[in-house]
């Protein structure tokens, strides 16, 4: 499980930094303000969560339950939060704007995200 944490956290990062780079030197032009505002807080919680994942690989030695709930539940917040995130942001130039269910997803994602907060805390508290 602990290599598997890394490599995940691993290309969530490369993925951060490679759609940073894109949204500050090529959607910059094409997106408004606010819609660019969007694809940057994707951009930092994605980040936030890939140190999340780094930090959960320490404990990933005692393979508790919680430790495997806490991983899957950053990994799909992050592709639900942020994903969502960079899909509403670019629905415009996507032709996606009839797309409504993209919406909805954000806060899931975000659930998601403070679960797998809570399944680390739990999981350190566990962990002596």
């Amino acid at each position: 499980m602990n290599r598997r944490i890394i490599l995940t956290a691993s290309f969530f990062g490369a993925v951060a930094v490679i759609l940073g780079a894109f949204g500050a030197h090529s959607l910059k032009n094409v997106l408004s303000a606010d819609q660019l505002a969007i694809w940057t807080k994707g951009i930092e919680y994605q980040f936030y969560h890939t140190f999340a994942l780094l930090f959960l690989s320490t404990f990933a030695r005692f393979r508790t339950k919680l430790v495997d709930f806490a991983y899957y539940s950053f990994t799909v917040g992050i592709l639900f939060f942020s994903g969502s995130l960079y899909l509403l942001a670019t629905r415009g130039i996507l032709n996606l704007n009839w797309v409504n269910v993209i919406g909805p997803i954000t806060p899931l994602g975000g659930l998601l995200l403070v679960t797998g907060w809570i399944f680390l805390f739990f999981a350190a508290l566990k962990n002596r």
